[in-house]
């Protein structure tokens, strides 16, 4: 910490010339973001590519008109969700590697739903399917964290491992108990039927594919900052986070807290799943064979667009509409430049690695940012200390 100080000094210098010290720290993340752009540019230049082009072209597709705005806040969407999982999480301190398993716990159990419930009117159809995603999703993460609280199981390791097992067994249903009867005898697609249009998500006025899911993230988000910082519960998996031996001395009860955690965060990442099936435009559950054929690493990406959100619901809003933005808009510069679908890969990787590692940097300059207002406030009492005894001398002199 020695060493990161003094450079969180120095940024937090460099940065307040411009945007004033109290913004230097939530900038250090886009200065981040700033510099993975900038080495992308240097990686279009050496394919020969103008980077130029290449960027006004990705944020073209990504925001040049309604279409795009609509695309991308449709993929921004399971981003959102799952986001917002993380950041219940990480306010556990718990890491949550599991979006991918509980997004596709969240699609099976909201498919089971529909195939049962078919004929029920989509007043009342559409919310039980988005609620069987709830619960397909809290109990994949209820998993982990029960075997972290109650048998210290690393839930890294326990969320990845059932992220497997959800795939093999999404592979199995979709290629036996719930797959399209025509499929079994014809095609052997790994898919369900045409699920209920009584399921389907409504779309939203205006002519584009936006359907209802996009409100329910952004509602989820706001329920999730009201979870954390306006309930007791939420209190509670603040004051785990932050010290479980002191929470377990005032008397709070940690374990239930983690797994209360970790089942919110799944649920949260299992709607995600969900609304994927249902908002689709085949209105089907269908799969290549591997969790990405299905989530589109959504539930990997909800990380970095968490932490690029600083782990707060409400901020995790933009961060997943920016993260959701790159992702659809980078279709568009593979066009316009002609790169390699592996340059957008790595450009992407590039964005997560600089604004994972930014992290610290950036809690090195709030630190030092508050360090230097301590310093400037007891300069001050110091200052009206010395007042207050020359003001009692002149006094007692005259």
């Amino acid at each position: 910490m020695e060493t990161a100080l003094p450079m969180g000094r120095w940024l937090r210098e460099r940065l307040a010339h411009v945007t004033g010290p109290q913004l230097a720290g939530p900038l250090v993340p886009v200065v981040a973001l700033l510099a993975a752009f900038v080495i992308g540019a240097m990686m279009l230049l050496a394919l020969g590519a103008n980077p130029l082009e290449g960027y006004q072209a990705l944020f073209e597709g990504a925001f040049g008109d309604v279409d795009a705005l609509a695309d991308t806040a449709l993929k921004s969407m399971p981003l959102l969700l799952v986001g917002v999982g993380i950041c219940i999480a990480f306010r556990a301190s718990v890491i949550n590697i599991g979006g991918e398993g509980q997004m596709i716990a969240g699609a099976i159990v909201s498919t089971l739903v529909a195939l049962g419930c078919g004929d029920l009117p989509r007043l009342i159809l559409v919310p039980l399917v988005l609620i069987g995603g709830l619960v397909g999703g809290a109990i994949w993460g209820a998993i982990p964290g029960a075997l972290k609280a109650y048998s210290g199981v690393n839930e890294i390791l326990s969320t990845i491992m059932l992220n497997i097992v959800a795939v093999q067994l999404m592979n199995f249903l979709l290629r036996d108990l719930i797959m399209d009867p025509y499929e079994k005898d014809h095609g052997r697609l790994p898919q369900t039927q045409r699920l209920s249009e009584n399921s389907d998500l409504p779309l939203l006025p205006g002519g584009t594919r936006l359907h209802i899911g996009i409100l329910v993230a952004v509602g989820m988000a706001g329920l999730a900052y009201v979870l954390l910082w306006r309930t007791s519960l939420g209190y509670r998996i603040r004051a785990v986070g932050h010290s479980g031996a002191a929470s377990r001395y005032a008397g709070m009860p940690v374990k239930r807290t983690i797994v209360a955690a970790l089942t919110f965060s799944g649920a949260m990442c299992g709607l995600a799943g969900a609304i994927l099936v249902f908002g689709s435009e085949s209105h089907r559950f269908v799969t290549d064979g591997s969790s990405v054929g299905f989530t589109g690493s959504a539930g990997f990406n909800g990380i970095v667009t968490a932490l690029f959100g600083g782990l707060h619901p409400l901020w995790t809003i933009p961060s997943s509409f920016f993260f959701g933005g790159l992702q659809f808009g980078a279709n568009a510069m593979q066009r316009a430049v002609q790169v390699p679908a592996a340059l957008i890969v790595g450009l992407n990787g590039l964005v997560v690695v600089f604004v994972v590692s930014s992290d610290r940097m950036r809690r090195a300059v709030s630190e030092s940012w508050g360090q230097g207002r301590e310093i400037a406030s007891e300069r001050s009492q110091q200052r009206d200390s010395d007042q207050t005894q020359v003001e009692t001398r002149e006094e007692a002199g005259s």
